[in-house]
């Protein structure tokens, strides 16, 4: 394991170089943008959180740069015995009106945390705009993964396999590259690389829903759809920014 000592140059040593100015980058402090670029209201919101998130997400995927993933999210997850949050950028790979799809290594720190704590909180963030969704978690039907495994490159399902996802490797690279190696000559006379049975796909059924427009002087708009249990009613509220 690498250990990592700070030099003495370092300015994490001196918090506060200008004892004028407690603000150690103010640089960063003055990075910002003026968000005018849209607006969100009710008169102008689909009553369907779904239909309202797939107007979102096309527009997204119609204005996205290269190399900018518009199905990207954070994925937050919470440990029950230290309360401790995890988050991490995972790829939304479905949705309807079920909720929202992604697939992982079941054994990893996200894995874990939730067969411990099924309840998860997603973001996305698409330039001017923010979708934050929270709800309870659930195992996808196997054939749900299966098709969606499948699809994916060789290469892709091979490294399924090698990885022994959020475990510490004491070899370093070469372990994983080695991992990947056997994993390879496992199965080079397969037609069909098989899914792991640790590796699978989970669906966020949501419970609360927010859509966030960023305005200008910060006053944002925030729309919040919240469901109640046994309900299929969404109500939609206005959140103060």
């Amino acid at each position: 394991m690498a250990l990592y000592t700070p030099s003495t140059s370092s300015t994490t040593s001196n918090p506060n170089p200008d004892p004028q100015n407690p603000i150690h980058h103010p640089e960063i402090a003055s990075m910002r943008l003026n968000y005018d670029q849209d607006t969100l209201l009710e008169s102008h919101t689909n009553p369907d959180p779904y239909t309202q998130f797939e107007s979102w997400f096309t527009h997204a995927r119609s204005t996205s740069q290269p190399g900018i993933e518009p199905n990207a999210m954070c994925l937050s997850t919470v440990n029950p015995k230290t309360l401790r949050p995890s988050a991490r950028m995972v790829l939304l790979k479905d949705y309807d009106p079920r909720g929202f799809v992604f697939f992982t290594n079941h054994e990893s720190r996200k894995g874990s945390e939730i067969s411990q704590n099924p309840y998860a909180a997603l973001t996305f963030l698409w330039g001017q705009r923010q979708v934050r969704i929270e709800g309870k978690v659930e195992e996808v039907e196997r054939e749900e993964s299966d098709a969606y495994y499948a699809s994916r490159p060789v290469g892709s399902r091979i490294g399924a396999w090698a990885s022994p996802q959020s475990k510490e490797l004491a070899g370093g690279r070469e372990e994983l590259e080695k991992l990947e190696k056997d994993a390879r000559e496992r199965f080079e006379n397969e037609k069909d690389i098989p899914r792991p049975p640790f590796w699978g796909g989970y669906r966020v059924v949501p419970d609360r829903i927010e859509f966030w427009q960023g305005r200008p002087s910060r006053l944002h708009d925030r729309l919040q759809y919240t469901k109640e249990e046994g309900s299929d009613a969404w109500k939609i509220v206005r959140l103060a920014p």
